[in-house]
Formats: C-alpha cells, sequence, structure tokens
C-alpha cells in the first residue's frame, strides 16, 4: 500500500489498480482498469471493470453494498475504464474481531436482496468479500466477478443457489467445533444446497481455466484469498441484532 498525492494506492496488478481517494463525494474507492504490458490484460480489466459498474447500477439504493459515485474528473480520461465506489467501512470476514449471534442470518438476507434485484455476486467464497461493518452487520464488496440477470432462469437459479451455498459454508466454518453461540453448529438458508451443475462443471473446467489465465498470463495476486485460519483466532459473539435494519 503506497500513498501518492492524497491518493492511497489498495493494489497494483496486471489488470490495473485500485486506489482509496478522500475528497467532495466522501471516502471513495476507484477502480482503474488499464491494464498493462501482458497481452489480453487491458480486455480482461475493462470486462471486469463493466461487470462491477453493471451490478452496483443494478443494486443503487440497496444498503449493504457499495455506492455507484459518477464523477468526469476522476473518471477521467477514460470513464468505461473506470468504477466510483463508496468505501464501505469494516473489517473482512476473516480479520472480525466479534460477531452477532445472527450475523449469518443478516448475510442471508443481504444476499436474498441482491438476488431479489436480479444480480448474483459469484464471488462469496472469499471472505475479504464480506465487509463486518462497525454496527456488526454484513457488506459485500468485489462485484467483478458478478451477473445482472433480466430473466430468472436456470443460470440465474443456480448462481443464486451457489451464493446462499457459500454463506451456509462460511457459518458452518464459524460456527463448528463449538465455535457457535454457546457451543451450537448453526444452519442457515443454503445448508441444503448441494453444487448446482454449473458449479460442478465450473470447478473441473472454468475455474482452472480463469486461474491460470489470471495467475500465469495476468499474474494477478486473485488466487491467494485471505483466510481466517483453522488455529484462530476465530471471533467472540456478541448479542444478536434481531430484526435491526438500517
Amino acid at each position: 500500500m503506497t500513498e501518492q498525492q492524497g491518493i492511497t494506492i489498495l493494489k497494483r496488478d496486471a489488470l490495473g489498480r485500485v486506489e482509496r481517494i478522500e475528497g467532495a463525494h466522501g471516502v471513495l474507492v476507484r477502480r482503474v482498469a488499464c491494464g498493462g504490458a501482458i497481452p489480453l490484460s487491458g480486455v480482461f480489466a475493462r470486462l471486469f471493470a463493466r461487470r462491477e459498474r453493471r451490478a452496483l447500477e443494478a443494486l443503487a439504493g440497496l444498503e449493504g453494498v457499495p455506492r455507484l459515485v459518477r464523477d468526469a474528473q476522476l473518471e477521467a480520461p477514460r470513464p468505461s475504464a473506470v468504477v466510483l465506489r463508496s468505501f464501505i467501512e469494516g473489517r473482512p470476514l476473516s480479520r472480525a474481531d466479534e460477531l452477532p449471534e445472527d450475523f449469518f442470518e443478516h448475510l442471508d438476507l443481504l444476499v436474498v436482496a441482491l438476488h431479489a434485484r436480479g444480480v448474483c455476486h459469484n464471488d462469496l467464497h472469499k471472505e475479504q468479500n464480506i465487509v463486518v461493518g462497525p454496527d456488526g452487520l454484513p457488506n459485500l464488496v468485489d462485484f467483478q466477478l458478478s451477473s445482472v440477470h433480466a430473466r430468472r432462469g436456470f443460470v440465474f437459479a443456480s448462481r443464486a443457489r451457489e451464493d446462499l451455498r457459500h454463506v451456509e459454508k462460511h457459518r458452518n466454518r464459524y460456527t463448528r467445533l463449538g465455535r457457535g453461540p454457546g457451543g451450537a453448529l448453526q444452519r442457515g438458508a443454503g445448508t441444503s444446497y448441494r453444487r448446482s451443475f454449473l458449479a460442478r462443471a465450473w470447478k473441473r473446467g472454468g475455474k482452472p481455466f480463469y486461474q491460470f489465465v489470471t495467475r500465469r498470463i495476468l499474474r494477478t495476486r486473485d488466487g491467494a484469498e485471505e483466510r481466517r485460519s483453522e488455529n484462530g483466532p476465530w471471533p467472540r459473539w456478541t448479542a444478536p441484532l434481531g430484526a435491526r435494519r438500517r
């Protein structure tokens, strides 16, 4: 992480850079899809930026996800290659010190709210994409791999199930072996979901290809996801938030 002219660079790789900016709009995150010398890096960078922008447009006004911001000056000289969004305050799930007892219930509700807008996140297996806010509520970030569905057909249903299944995997990991509130293992909306046909196809063919492109060709660190160690420390549980909403 480096700072230059009031801009904090959070990440830089073959797909561009991610910056934190403080200005008239408050604290923003700017993703610049500039690519680099590696062939096709610019193409992939712009594709991911377009997916993120489209998802945030569909989720406008929904609490718990970043707010898309438009600013001609901050988007210059190529607005199509820049995504500006509000900064989500909090800590990634992998670094949270405490969680309310009903955290994963609220996470289920947030994911279902995404689906109600026709958006599937498609990258919820990463703990760093789930941000625990100061109020204990979950937030979701990094919509580069998200998809927006005008029709709620087979593909949408399959991806929506995968989102909920990944939430359930996190819930199980954080509450099993006596880690849950009162030592109990929690169960939630994704309990009965098995990996879908599309997810199995992705794991067998799509994911290896994606990892080959991102790690070997584009040389990004996308595959090096942050995950809480099995040895902990695990977060302590606080009083449930109940029906509290933003």
